[in-house]
């Protein structure tokens, strides 16, 4: 998978935890791009200082496509080599992931290469451009999205360390947001603001009066202080009773089908930062 040029980006911090992308995990192995994928191929990209996000990727998407393959994707040599230690253990069967997992490392970046220059069905790029300038995220979209499948998915965004605040933006070929989506835990949940601390790039710095991101997550936050009344029935129906009044109020909300799992999806240009 050489390509005889050195990757395209920076070396991040490397954070990796256990199960913490879960989240985005779920959501992706739901989507058509996996599921009607001729070549179900997913890219890990900068999975961080352990390989250990590749593997449960591969898990959990393999519910969805069991001829799922994974490819984790990092910068720093010293990182892949230390994936390729863990995937060695996995296949002798000293790890809790099946032993013939499709997953492989490789050094690599933004350009995202590949075996055999496939085309990958999903690149999930989690916690990757939050160490970058703002100015720098269109054209990092622009060259993932350059090596996607024609209807392929780019997966961004940006979590918390244990995975119980999530944000993504989903883009496809052309590079163009989609949507994002804001994933929570809703047990001893005291607002869903909480989620601008974990918003993409894209928007974090927008989380300002005037912005539309801002008046997103102002109006969420009414809508859940609203339904507090219903709150002895649970987070998950004072949740629900919240997106419903967000909808009610004019928000075009999307995914009812996944809303008791904390998540809201919007359009992107419900939040699109403004010029």
């Amino acid at each position: 998978m050489a390509t005889g040029r050195s990757p395209v980006g920076q070396i991040t911090r490397g954070t990796t935890g256990t199960n913490r992308l879960r989240r985005v995990d779920r959501w992706i192995s739901r989507h058509p791009a996996l599921r009607r994928a001729t070549d179900p191929l997913v890219v890990d990209l900068g999975y961080g200082a352990s390989g250990v996000t590749a593997f449960e990727l591969y898990v959990r998407l393999a519910r969805a496509r069991e001829d799922v393959e994974v490819v984790g994707l990092e910068i720093d040599p010293a990182r892949v080599e230390r994936a390729r230690a863990q995937l060695a253990a996995v296949r002798e069967g000293r790890s809790p992931f099946p032993s013939d997992a499709r997953v492989s490392f490789a050094r690599g970046g933004f350009e995202v290469p590949t075996p055999g220059g496939r085309r990958p069905a999903v690149i999930r790029a989690m916690n990757v451009l939050r160490q970058y300038d703002e100015p720098e995220v269109a054209g990092a979209w622009r060259t993932m999205c350059a090596r996607l499948a024609p209807q392929g998915l780019l997966v961004e965004g940006t979590c918390d360390e244990l995975g119980r605040i999530a944000t993504w933006v989903a883009l496809g070929r052309d590079a163009a947001p989609r949507s994002l989506t804001i994933s929570l835990r809703l047990a001893g949940l005291e607002h869903p603001s909480i989620a601008a601390e974990r918003l993409p790039k894209a928007l974090i710095h927008r989380n300002v009066a005037g912005e539309r991101v801002h008046a997103l997550l102002a109006a969420l936050d009414d809508e859940w202080d609203r339904a507090a009344a219903v709150a002895p029935f649970g987070p998950v129906h004072r949740w629900e009773t919240a997106l419903r009044g967000l909808s009610a109020a004019g928000w075009p909300v999307q995914g009812r089908s996944r809303w008791r799992l904390g998540e809201v999806t919007l359009p992107w240009a419900a939040v699109a930062p403004r010029d």
